[in-house]
């Protein structure tokens, strides 16, 4: 009969190392859930590791597909953010982590993320590491997730590190509320303004065009002006109202097309950057998004390289991707991270000599958390400073545009007033 070496966590939270007879690993890892110990590695002696660690599904038939009961899309970030908050309590409380995991399970709503937790905890019954469980399962855990996660099992502080991932998603999120909360109100409005001014040149001037026939006067210019857009909306080619419906739409499709390719993601960027006071917003937020990611890895003892690596991938921005990839290859070659950073010319002075300076006092991690804080204040300010700018700026538009239409509707009138008193 087959001997397996097994390492396992007792009730108390010890580690328990043994070896046990079975005819196979499902009837391994039943002997020693038999014992009241919780399985973390398992291994057949003299054969490769039972149960594929991330790759398989926790030696149980079944676990693949397990795998894909979860549906379509991502799970939100919100309720990943919600998980490892209270899967650092658990760690931090010493509960071994395959029962800190069914606790959570049972305590999620049905849904997607309540099938993936049950799927991680099996492939950990199965052998598996959680780094390498959750590896599997992208739509909830991204890289820069699983290696902290790693880093922190290699380490023995994994309840620090999720702490640690809580904040740093928190902190991301909180950031990202900011910017589309302050963009609800000019959407709102300018879409309201749209329908409202779209209206007027469907029913409105049509029924004044009617009015005027009768008047025998030239029209003045901007009534013509103002005839001419109405006729094109209603009845163009193609329609002024197909084009205003289509045009989101089609700008929305025409950017998740460019977004395919790495040229024209980077192409996108590019010109985001260069959009006015909002260019400036993103790219601190880039900044801070980069920053933040790095020293996060770093102060979990991920290595630079590799923390690059992750950090570039997750960067959300193709021109700060690109700077990075270039910082990585010249700290290959040997060279420092402020100077190849300074080359890039994507960052502000301060934020190079700030990093120069961590990496002298050899307090990197906390200089880019120091740096990211920072940024995420300024970003506040500026999207603050955004929201009070756009209301006088949309006034001033909409005013300008219902004036023009009254003026042109009522010149006419003025026409035929004068008109009729010379007359008289």
């Amino acid at each position: 009969m087959p001997t397996f070496e097994y390492e396992a966590m007792n009730q108390a939270g010890q580690e328990v190392k043994d070896r046990i007879e079975a005819a196979s690993t499902e009837d391994a890892l039943a002997l020693i859930r038999s014992k009241g110990f919780y399985p973390t590695k398992l291994r057949q002696k003299g054969g490769k590791k039972a149960a594929a660690a991330g790759k398989g599904g926790g030696g149980a038939p079944g676990a693949k597909k397990k795998k894909s009961a979860g549906g379509f899309g991502k799970v939100k970030t919100k309720e990943i953010t919600q998980f490892t908050r209270q899967l650092s309590t658990l760690q931090d409380a010493g509960l071994p982590i395959l029962r800190s995991l069914r606790i959570l399970e049972q305590q999620q709503k049905p849904g997607m993320l309540r099938v993936i937790i049950r799927t991680v905890a099996d492939d950990i019954e199965g052998g598996a590491t959680l780094s390498e469980a959750m590896a599997s399962h992208p739509k909830a855990f991204d890289r820069l997730y699983c290696n902290m996660v790693a880093a922190g099992e290699t380490g023995g502080v994994l309840d620090v590190i999720l702490q640690r991932l809580a904040d740093f998603m928190e902190k991301a999120q909180r950031l990202k509320r900011k910017v589309v909360g302050a963009m609800i109100y000019p959407i709102v409005v300018i879409t309201f303004a749209v329908l409202i001014v779209a209206g007027i040149m469907i029913v409105v001037v049509p029924k004044f065009k009617e009015i005027f026939k009768d008047f025998n006067t030239a029209l003045p210019g901007l009534t013509v002006m103002l005839i001419n857009i109405s006729e094109w909306f209603v009845a163009g080619t193609p329609p002024g109202w197909v084009v205003l419906l289509c045009s989101p739409i089609a700008f929305v499709l025409g950017t998740k097309l460019l977004k395919k390719s790495e040229a024209g993601r980077y192409g996108l960027d590019v010109v985001k950057l260069k959009i006015p006071i909002l260019g400036n917003i993103l790219a601190k937020t880039a900044v801070a998004r980069f920053t933040r990611t790095l020293g996060t890895l770093l102060a979990a003892g991920v290595p630079i390289l590799e923390a690059l690596n992750i950090t570039r991938e997750t960067s959300g921005n193709e021109v700060y991707g690109r700077a990075l990839k270039s910082v990585h290859d010249e700290i290959r070659e040997g060279e420092s991270f402020a100077n190849p950073l300074r080359a890039a010319k994507i960052c502000d002075s301060i934020v190079v000599n700030m990093i120069d300076v961590g990496e002298e006092t050899g307090d990197l991690d906390k200089m880019l958390i120091k740096i990211a804080d920072n940024y995420d204040e300024e970003v506040e300010t500026l999207v603050d400073g955004l929201v009070s700018l756009l209301e006088p700026i949309m006034v001033v538009v909409l005013g300008g545009i219902v004036g023009f239409i009254v003026v042109a509707l009522f010149l006419p009138l003025v026409t035929l007033i004068n008109s009729v008193s010379g007359g008289g």
